[in-house]
């Protein structure tokens, strides 16, 4: 157990530089108070948290921006509110250096850091004395898993160095000392200063949008996030940035080397909002911004309120990838609006968020667009099934047990697929204009509030089926959410698209030509099921036919080349290797490192030394998120 060693080790040499306010401990008390009052029961098994005792409401935030060190350094103030009798307030903490502990008046408390998890990281526990604002003075954890600090050369611009978090599931708690847990909301305030000619932006209002001068050099950005959220979402990054508008309440920040491209891909994200609000609601949150970060950004986007981080590998030249942003945009209503209290209903976020974005596209391409996007998703959700282990694979659940586990473990395509094809399939029992007033309603009962797969199956109840036992029977809501695989009735939508495109993946691998013509015809949606379509096993010069016709080697359409290496390393294709680099070399999105390393893994004594090559290079650029989840491949 060195973890814990070190981390125990590291508690007693603070205790002994910082005095009788620190004092280690490796148990969490429980205090015998009468417990608070709380929208969910569910108990979060990924925080320390008691929070029916003590729950923080409030994080203030005074941060300096070390890009030397690389740590962020300064005081998170928190309020509390607190059941009658308690004593002490339990946070989440995982490596954070905590160097004193106060109340609002400046006065010691003593705290105790606990034993370290893995997963977890140590409990935090404050003692109180009557305190209900509790002021901690601590740096960031060294290499935290939520921050990533790039040096110029990582950059487009590559002049100047760039900040960001990611902070999905538990990784902020390696930089903000709070309870780190999604059922437990808190408005949030923040002062951040940034070196002189970086910007920093958050993920809620922006107080000062040219920043105030420090002392001694800097500037300090203000920030104001006034409405509850799950602490995950609270997001920060700092670089040479620039603002452009999109529309009344829309607009991007980027580099400024990127902006003019970046600008254009993201044209139409005023009238997405629009087509959201007309489905289900007002948006909530003021504006609706985004930030296009660097290559090594882990994921395809990331829903922050107010500020939506995006990968760039979505800047594709012809708009044809924007799908992302309105899945990240419809998590202003399904993840941020109402969130999962636990991660083990994922789903209760991103099946939600699919089938939305899936409404969104349709309102604003047609349903020839949504069909085959939807489509898509549905290969996607059979081979997350078979990853899983199959139809009786635990993890193709919706509801997951991740006892014991990192909860990235269940952030898997099942949430996301079967969620969303959940929901279509309540859908077409219902009509769609009864299913649509359900869920409008179903966003304005729980806004600002944690939901479980038991709080919904209530909602359901009392607001849809209204005692129709029979059609509660028929969708068979149960077994959707506790039963591994897929039920019969699940609404499968299939593109007439993918047809001819079908037919000429066959007629390909019967030995027939490159369909050169229909390929200049066909959108990214089609040329993705034609790659995907064609068989895993072709010839050399099949392979060489297809590279060469479509330019699949040189794509710039990430998704077309992310299917076009897959089908290439299935084959041992010497002549993609060079692309192959390239691609996991030039960007970080775990969606498409972490497949491809398992791919290369997979042909032993080929791939492997490709792999090991490769990583040793693009590892250090590469995001905790994804390194954590390739590191479990490439050995």
């Amino acid at each position: 157990m060195p973890r814990l060693i070190s981390n125990t080790s590291r508690a007693l040499v603070l205790a002994a530089l910082l005095g009788a306010a620190a004092v280690p401990a490796l148990a969490q008390a429980k205090p015998m108070v009468a417990p608070l009052s709380t929208r969910s029961d569910a108990k979060d098994i990924h925080s320390y948290a008691q929070p029916t005792i003590a729950r923080v409401t409030h994080v203030d935030l005074d941060l300096t921006a070390d890009f030397a060190g690389k740590k962020m350094v300064g005081t998170a103030a928190l309020d509390l509110k607190l059941a009658p009798g308690a004593k002490e307030v339990v946070l989440d903490s995982k490596g954070l250096v905590i160097k004193s502990i106060t109340n609002a008046k400046g006065q010691a408390l003593k705290w105790t850091l606990g034993a370290a998890d893995p997963h977890l990281g140590s409990p935090l526990t404050v003692t109180l004395d009557g305190a209900k604002r509790i002021v901690i003075a601590y740096e960031s954890a060294p290499g935290g898993a939520a921050l990533q600090w790039l040096s110029p050369s990582q950059t487009a611009g590559k002049a100047k160095p760039y900040l960001f978090s990611q902070g999905e599931a538990t990784l902020n708690r390696t930089w903000i000392p709070t309870q780190d847990s999604p059922g437990i909301r808190q408005t949030w305030t923040a002062r951040i200063v940034a070196p002189e000619g970086l910007k920093a932006v958050m993920s809620a209002e922006m107080l000062t949008p040219d920043g105030e001068p420090v002392a001694g050099g800097g500037r300090a950005y203000r920030f104001k996030m006034d409405k509850p959220v799950a602490p995950y979402l609270i997001a920060i990054a700092i670089g040479d940035l620039t603002f452009q508008p999109l529309g009344k309440r829309t607009g991007v920040y980027t580099e400024p080397s990127v902006m003019k491209a970046t600008a254009w891909e993201l044209a139409d994200v005023e009238k997405m909002v629009e087509a959201a609000e007309a489905l289900y609601g007002p948006y909530r949150w003021g504006r609706y911004d985004l930030l296009v970060l660097p290559p090594s950004f882990p994921f395809g986007g990331m829903e922050n309120p107010r500020l939506t981080f995006a990968t760039p590998t979505i800047i594709a030249g012809d708009r044809s990838l924007v799908s992302l942003v309105a899945h990240e945009l419809a998590h202003s209503w399904s993840g941020n609006l109402v969130t999962n209290a636990t991660w083990a209903d994922f789903w209760l976020n991103e099946g939600f968020t699919v089938y939305f974005e899936n409404r969104i596209m349709e309102s604003l391409y047609g349903k020839d667009t949504a069909a085959m996007l939807a489509d898509l998703g549905w290969t996607d959700l059979h081979e997350a099934i078979e990853e899983a282990g199959g139809m009786t694979g635990p993890d193709t659940r919706l509801h997951i047990d991740l006892t014991g586990r990192d909860p990235d473990d269940g952030m898997t395509d099942i949430p996301y697929e079967k969620g969303a094809a959940f929901l279509r399939t309540i859908e077409k029992e219902v009509g769609r204009a009864k299913w649509d007033a359900y869920l409008r309603g179903y966003f304005d009962r729980h806004a600002f509030q944690p939901q479980t797969a038991e709080g919904f199956i209530a909602d359901l109840r009392a607001n849809l089926f209204k005692g129709d036992k029979a059609l509660e029977a028929k969708i068979d809501v149960q077994r959707w959410i506790y039963q591994p695989g897929l039920p019969e009735n699940a609404v499968h939508i299939q593109s007439k698209a993918f047809e001819p495109v079908d037919a000429q993946a066959k007629a390909f691998a019967a030995g027939g030509p490159a369909p050169l013509d229909a390929w200049k015809g066909w959108g990214t949606s089609e040329r993705v099921r034609f790659v995907g379509q064609l068989p895993r096993k072709l010839t050399p010069a099949q392979l060489a036919s297809v590279d060469t016709a479509f330019g699949l080697s040189a794509q710039g359409n990430s998704e077309i080349r992310f299917a076009w290496l897959q089908l290439a390393i299935a084959n041992r294709y010497e002549p993609a290797v060079s692309s192959l680099e390239l691609f996991l070399t030039g960007q970080g999105r775990r969606k498409f490192v972490a497949p491809l390393f398992v791919s290369l893994w997979g042909q032993g004594d080929w791939g492997q030394p490709i792999a090991k090559r490769i990583y040793a290079q693009s590892r250090p650029l590469y995001h905790a998120v994804t390194r954590e989840t390739v590191d479990k491949t490439v050995k």
